[in-house]
């Protein structure tokens, strides 16, 4: 029986924290929201973003389709077994997974195999560490790889892009976070939580930056210094013009939280793990003799129900000022586009991602994709019980890893749009405006949103890559994105680059 309770616990803990957004986090995004300029991209993007939490809520379902690295801390009393907590979580990660609650995303790195259920050599992250209470503490955190990738690591002294020199004090320190911030730009699902970790090896300061993520938003640093760095960070970080999913705006940083540790005299390593918007992290307390939940954590304050319907202003724009797209798309219709637009799709797309890309480089498209509309995008899928395919959380991925197909694979095959997030670079720029195409900036982390816009499964390609890299043929209505990139050469994220680096220079001189 003990076994039973402690695994239904974990999987309570997993479900919650797959579909469930924290208070603490709730109420930053609501204090964002009510801040942003009415009418703007990025007032869009956050109303998206709360009727995407409560979809979620809604339906209990993932609020981003990216199960991302889960990592478990525990603390046990001495007497616990260990192993049957580490066995609980195994097959409550597989449980979870099989009923659409986690997308597989345990990928052998040689292979290229996904194991299909979560679990395989490091998967899931689990860390165990012995103290003198009496009860268990387990913490989870999903951590999504489009923010996982913007972690950075900076090592002591070093010249900082924009704000000259960080040596090894407090001011260095001020700068190197400031700058993870800026070079994150809209790639990380901003507006986004950072958690930083001063000193230690590369190993310990990362994994330093990480625990901060576990701390309350609300709290306060025990540090006195840093508690003002913390308040520093947050007031200047977000002047920086960067705002939701880099759009500009007036909110790019939710949460900044500062650990410190020792350090040998050779090193002096700052580490910054940056954490999107949908910041996924809970805990339980579970009693040891028992295996059932004592308390969940994370509980202090109201919680913020937002509403599953659209807002105003997510029907950002008249029918007129909506543009609707459907493929297959004209070289013509597309050179319309510009910049800032905001579009509607209706009819089919096509999901690709890194393992897609790879392959349309050397081999032919399994379908005829002239005109058609390629989504930066690995969903959750479940088949119903007539064994047809059902999406239960699509949001898009972060476009930058395609980098060096893009463009490529857009005229060989030619495709005329492309949905991600963050957008692309200067190959995938000129791409576009020598061929005809567009990129188009969907909601990070909106994964009930989006799924909500695909009506069936039309069919799916190369289902050897797994589900969340096989190629998916949906069938969407109402879809809605922001030209981003355009055929003339014009992209808001160099723009917001540059403005924002413009900013981030301001803050050159010293402050501690």
């Amino acid at each position: 029986m003990y076994f039973e309770n402690l695994k239904k616990s974990i999987y309570d803990l997993i479900v919650e924290t797959s579909t469930n957004l924290p208070k603490d986090v709730r109420r930053a995004i609501a204090k964002a929201t009510a801040s942003e300029n009415a009418g703007t991209r990025s007032a869009m993007s956050l109303a998206t973003i709360t009727q995407n939490i409560g979809m979620a809520d809604k339906e209990v379902s993932p609020i981003c389709q990216d199960t991302g690295l889960p990592t478990f801390k525990i603390k046990t009393p001495v007497a616990v077994n260990q192993l049957e907590i580490k066995a609980a979580i195994y097959e409550s990660m597989e449980l979870a997974t099989k009923n659409g609650k986690l997308r597989p995303n345990s990928v052998d790195s040689l292979t290229g195999e996904n194991s299909g259920n979560n679990l395989g050599a490091g998967t899931p992250v689990i860390k165990f560490e012995q103290w003198e209470k009496d009860y268990i503490d387990i913490r989870l955190i999903l951590k999504g790889g489009g923010c996982e990738n913007k972690n950075i690591q900076y090592s002591l002294p070093c010249e900082l892009e924009g704000l000259g020199r960080a040596g090894r004090d407090l001011d260095g320190i001020r700068k190197c976070i400031l700058h993870s911030v800026y070079q994150a730009q809209g790639q990380g699902c901003s507006a986004g939580f950072i958690g930083v970790g001063i000193g230690g090896d590369r190993s310990a300061g990362y994994d330093l930056a990480k625990e901060q993520l576990f701390r309350s938003v609300d709290d306060t640093n025990a540090i006195p210094e840093l508690a003002v760095l913390e308040d520093y960070i947050m007031e200047n970080a977000n002047k920086l013009g960067i705002g939701t999913m880099g759009f500009g705006g007036e909110t790019t940083l939710l949460g900044c939280k500062i650990g410190v540790m020792n350090r040998i005299p050779a090193s002096f390593f700052v580490s910054v793990a940056y954490n999107c918007w949908a910041f996924r992290r809970l805990a339980i307390s579970i009693i040891p003799d028992t295996g059932e939940i004592k308390e969940w954590q994370y509980q202090e304050g109201d919680k913020i129900d937002f509403k599953a319907e659209a807002s105003k202003e997510n029907e950002a724009g008249t029918a007129e000022e909506v543009i609707i797209l459907q493929a297959p798309i004209s070289e013509e219709d597309i050179r319309q586009l510009k910049v800032g637009d905001v579009v509607q799709i209706n009819g089919m797309m096509y999901t690709g991602r890194d393992a897609i890309h790879k392959y349309l480089s050397t081999n032919d498209a399994p379908i005829d994709l002239n005109g058609q509309i390629i989504y930066h995008c690995g969903p959750v899928m479940l088949k119903d019980e007539h064994g047809n395919w059902q999406v239960k959380a699509a949001g898009p991925t972060t476009s930058i890893r395609e980098e060096p197909y893009q463009g490529d694979i857009m005229k060989k095959f030619g495709i005329r749009a492309v949905i991600g997030k963050g957008g692309m670079g200067a190959r995938t720029l000129k791409a576009l405006e020598e061929h005809g195409g567009v990129y188009l900036n969907a909601i990070g982390g909106a994964a009930q949103y989006y799924a909500d816009c695909m009506k069936s499964v039309e069919g799916v390609d190369l289902m050897q890559f797994g589900i969340p890299e096989a190629m998916w043929h949906l069938k969407v209505e109402g879809f809605k994105a922001v030209v981003t990139m355009d055929s003339h050469g014009n992209s808001l994220h160099q723009d917001i680059e540059l403005s924002s680096l413009e900013k981030l220079a301001m803050f050159k001189d010293r402050v501690f």
